[in-house]
């Protein structure tokens, strides 16, 4: 089978089932908002909080991916399940801080002057989730080892599966009927919370039963803690997840900020940031599936058919993201007609969605990038420029744009109180970042075709 096959193969194969786990904010959006303008409003502060900490831990456990995926390449399977068992003592500490991070939110809705009336329904919502938290931690973690073993399909049917369970779930616990009262946005988290403990049993029974396991013996018995291969995780995780904590928060962190003018206007926001969620899904599953196909040539020690895959996955990518933008553009009001009722928070959401395709262009061009880079073990410079950019320029720089006003040298902008002004500030930082990561990604490849491969963590 040809590269370009196995690489549209598996990346269609994952954005089905990202496409299936977005759908379950994509669903909460649309069943909040149309409960009640207050119930949307708790959910955009909530999930953004939630997202917040949950792509950041997470991303310290998915950025493992290129290791395993090394590993196979280099033929070394009787390593991957020692490797494995060897993460789920990681998984133990996050699991531990990101719960606890969850249960006492308080502080950090204090800090982002959260509105009162929001403060009890956010922190209940964050509550129910800080106990969903491990379960779609170790769900994760099983996701990011069928994706360096190149064998995604099992995880698209449990995760579309679990939609199926989802919505209907949501749409009760939210409304109410057959003697439940109506919850609003925590039932959104109650429906949450069963998902991923179903998601969490179905895995291990897989695990168990399914041959394709079976060479890399992840069901040895665990051996004792390794510290110096912690250690290790923590160099490629720690940064990657460092890194995902600062993208992530820079985008979600705008809906803490901007729920401060108020339910329209957090509302709004929540459908542009739900549409640039479902838009994102594309082009992570191209980078997923091209990290994993360059790392397992980078394991077989072909620096030159690594390359093509990083062309390959950059071009596919910008096709599909142009497409999307466009179907954007032209529906955008349309879009925002679908997630509520309400004349005022579609007007201004259909505004903000215009800022979405551009936003998405350079959001695509970095997701990819990065990965790619994790894949040649670049990860400590991303990190600083996503910082600088992202915290420095996107999200302080929108902040104070909308609540103080910006001087540039000449031009000076007047204060001015809309989600557009965190868009405007957002989409030009990322496009900063998008243009540097691409020029790292030609550096870093062209050092491999004339040095050794980076190994795979090497397991005594």
């Amino acid at each position: 089978m040809s590269e370009l096959k196995i690489l549209g193969r598996h990346a269609a194969t994952v954005l089905v089932g990202q496409l299936a786990i977005m759908a379950f904010g994509v669903a909460d959006t649309v069943i909040a908002g149309r409960h009640s303008v207050d119930a949307l409003a708790a959910l955009s502060v909530g999930s953004a909080i939630y997202i917040s900490v949950y792509v950041a831990l997470i991303g310290i456990v998915q950025a493992l991916l290129p290791v395993w995926a090394e590993m196979r390449g280099a033929r070394r399977e009787h390593e991957v399940g020692r490797s494995v068992r060897q993460s789920l003592y990681l998984c133990a500490f996050v699991g531990a801080l990101g719960t606890a991070v969850l249960l006492l939110p308080g502080p950090l809705l204090r800090w982002a002057q959260v509105p009162s009336s929001m403060l009890a329904q956010v922190e209940l919502y964050l509550q129910i989730l800080a106990v969903a938290f491990v379960p779609s931690l170790l769900f994760r973690l099983y996701s990011t080892l069928n994706q360096a073993l190149g064998k995604p399909l099992l995880v698209t049917w449990l995760q579309v599966g679990a939609l199926a369970v989802k919505i209907p779930l949501s749409i009760w616990l939210v409304g109410g009927g057959a003697g439940m009262p109506a919850l609003g946005a925590a039932g959104c988290a109650w429906a949450t919370l069963v998902v991923n403990y179903a998601l969490l049993m179905l895995a291990l029974h897989f695990l168990r039963t399914q041959d394709i396991y079976r060479p890399y013996r992840l069901w040895a018995p665990m051996e004792r803690i390794d510290w110096s291969q912690i250690r290790q995780f923590l160099r490629i995780g720690l940064p990657g997840g460092l890194s995902y904590l600062v993208e992530v928060t820079s985008f979600t962190l705008m809906a803490v900020f901007i729920a401060r003018q108020g339910a329209v206007a957090a509302g709004s926001h929540q459908i542009a940031s739900s549409m640039t969620a479902v838009l994102y899904m594309v082009p992570l599953s191209l980078a997923l599936a091209t990290s994993a196909r360059v790392s397992f040539w980078i394991g077989r020690g072909d620096a030159l058919q690594a390359r093509r895959l990083v062309h390959m996955g950059l071009g596919l990518c910008l096709l599909c993201v142009l497409l999307s933008t466009s179907v954007v553009t032209l529906l955008h009001q349309r879009i925002a007609g679908l997630y509520s009722p309400n004349p005022e928070v579609v007007a201004q959401a259909a505004a903000l969605l215009l800022w979405v395709g551009l936003y998405h262009l350079a959001d695509a061009t970095q997701a990819m990038s990065i990965f790619l880079l994790r894949c040649y073990r670049v990860t400590l410079l991303p990190l600083l420029i996503y910082g600088i950019m992202l915290w420095g320029v996107g999200l302080t720089g929108g902040y104070w744009w909308a609540y103080e006003g910006l001087q540039l040298g000449p031009l000076k902008l007047a204060a001015s109180p809309s989600p557009q002004t965190f868009w405007i500030a957002a989409s030009a930082a990322l496009g900063i970042v998008a243009a540097a990561f691409v020029l790292m990604l030609r550096s870093a490849v062209q050092r491999s075709l004339h040095s050794p491969a980076p190994l795979p963590i090497k397991l005594p």
